[in-house]
């Protein structure tokens, strides 16, 4: 089995890159986040022409919005208002291998990496603490997790660890909640299991770098774990980079995972 998780940015702008996507890669699930598109505009007919007949998405007018694509029957399961908020950032499904699928998708925190003075940023404290605690919570499964959770964590999931210490996605203070969580349920971050850490791994891309690949300035924030009874079925990770290059592009690429199903 092979899922792909990505930030899409705009489902209906880039049908065309996601059908790409899919006859390149070829997975069995595909995971979006921001989606920006309402559940009655969700276009569900062209991404059943793509093979995946069965889609659960929860969206919401130009921002946010989450959605879990399979080609084998999925059913939704248990999520919550996360922040006490309504604003489409987390889906799951019950895969028909018996993998608890999640997708999430961080806020991405503002600009100003003062919980006090940045509300952004507190949410997003907020959010990850949250999900620490609930996943802390459940009882033992076989689990992934997949989506954009704006952390670039290791000193090489960004172009320069020195210059972005203080910069929101990289604080130490966001690394610290990240590990907190990858704790909480025992998770392997899977690109890092095969690409060793010292190696640099980007997934986003500033919309400013208009030359590709320009400086390569980019950071790892797009992630995909798995609980560690999963260790055994797991084949191989990676970042789809070139994506980023193709016509009106995302800012992040796909990653993926495969495992035996």
């Amino acid at each position: 089995m092979r899922i792909i998780t990505w930030n899409i940015n705009s489902v209906r702008l880039r049908i065309p890159a996601l059908a790409k996507v899919c006859a390149i890669l070829d997975p069995d699930v595909v995971c979006l986040q921001e989606t920006k598109v309402p559940d009655d505009m969700f276009p569900s007919g062209e991404i059943t022409e793509l093979g995946f007949n069965h889609i659960i998405h929860s969206g919401m007018k130009s921002y946010n919005g989450v959605a879990i694509l399979s080609k084998d029957p999925v059913k939704l399961a248990k999520t919550r208002k996360w922040c006490g908020k309504t604003d489409c950032r987390h889906i799951a499904a019950n895969l028909s291998n018996g993998i608890e699928l999640h997708n999430f998708y961080v806020p991405a925190g503002g600009d100003i990496p003062d919980r006090t003075l940045n509300k952004k940023f507190d949410h997003k404290l907020q959010f990850l603490s949250e999900m620490q605690d609930w996943f802390f919570s459940m009882p033992k499964a076989d689990r992934i997790l997949v989506g954009d959770l704006n952390i670039a964590p290791l000193e090489h999931d960004v172009w320069s660890h020195k210059q972005l210490l203080k910069v929101v996605s990289h604080t130490p203070i966001e690394v610290d909640a990240l590990f907190a969580l990858q704790n909480s349920n025992d998770w392997i971050d899977t690109v890092r299991y095969f690409i060793p850490p010292e190696k640099p791994v980007f997934t986003w891309w500033s919309y400013r770098n208009r030359r590709w690949p320009g400086n390569n300035r980019g950071r790892r924030l797009d992630h995909i774990w798995a609980t560690k009874t999963l260790a055994p079925r797991l084949k191989n990770a990676g970042v789809f980079t070139q994506a980023r290059g193709w016509e009106k592009p995302s800012d992040h690429v796909p990653v993926l995972l495969d495992i035996v199903s």
